[in-house]
């Protein structure tokens, strides 16, 4: 049992130092991350469903958020999206001030996230590619008056406009919903151009985003994921440990 112990620390060891090296002997990097970035920050993921889940909830999470239940039934929809989307205490983890570190020092290009939070911004990045949109944005439906976060939690039920009366929709890409054609020709630019892909906290099973990976050209894949990805096979590097654990080791080296 210490020997296997001792062997994985090594390992980990070894892939963290050709990591800091990757990280410390180029410039071009972007990263593109999921859920697991914004875990550590106490984000679960929404897909995930339990015996308390089924309970509370007579659909699976991809019905709840598509386009039809919204339109169809949402009170149900920000039932759920209140209780299981929005989490306005949480913080960025050290991925997220790495990532916004690398960019500070001229070393990264862009960071390309599924995730809804906002977490990178307020870490401090500022060229950030929003695949899925953020529920920071709010909009009117019929006058597109702006609306914050906070307007959306103190709302009874589905939101509604304070001018006009229209619904109040997020800013977010539901289920049956396309992407962002300017945020995807952002993201596809900024990978195509990269000399290091960072792929972390995401098991690359989400399409369209996922295929966004297939723009990139350069010299270095990096994959950090808790579990294998379909990616493993042609990465530089594959490390199996926390997200903010390995941007942590970055930390006193920059």
């Amino acid at each position: 049992m210490r020997d296997s112990k001792l062997r994985k620390e090594t390992l980990m060891s070894k892939e963290t130092d050709r990591f800091i090296q990757i990280i410390k002997e180029n410039d071009h990097i972007v990263f593109f991350g999921g859920a697991g970035v914004s875990t550590e920050s106490g984000i679960p993921d929404f897909r995930s469903v339990d015996g308390l889940y089924n309970q509370q909830y007579d659909y699976p999470p991809e019905t709840i958020l598509s386009h039809s239940f919204y339109r169809k039934n949402p009170g149900e929809f920000y039932r759920f999206y209140h209780n299981k989307m929005l989490f306005p205490d949480a913080r960025p983890n050290m991925a997220h001030r790495m990532l916004a570190r690398l960019e500070e020092l001229g070393k990264l290009d862009a960071v390309i996230t599924q995730n809804i939070d906002g977490l990178h911004q307020a870490a401090g990045s500022r060229k950030v590619y929003e695949l899925h949109g953020s529920v920071l944005r709010n909009y009117c439906e019929n006058c597109r008056a702006f609306y914050d976060l906070a307007y959306v939690m103190n709302a009874e039920g589905g939101p509604h406009c304070s001018k006009c009366g229209g619904p109040v929709k997020p800013d977010v890409v539901l289920y049956e919903e396309g992407l962002d054609q300017n945020t995807i020709n952002g993201a596809v630019k900024a990978i195509s151009q990269a000399r290091v892909l960072i792929i972390g906290g995401t098991s690359l099973a989400v399409y369209p985003a996922a295929g966004l990976i297939d723009y990139f050209q350069g010299d270095h894949l990096i994959v950090i994921n808790m579990s294998p990805t379909p990616r493993d096979r042609y990465a530089d590097l594959c490390i199996q440990e926390p997200i903010g654990q390995v941007f942590g080791a970055l930390e006193n080296v920059l």
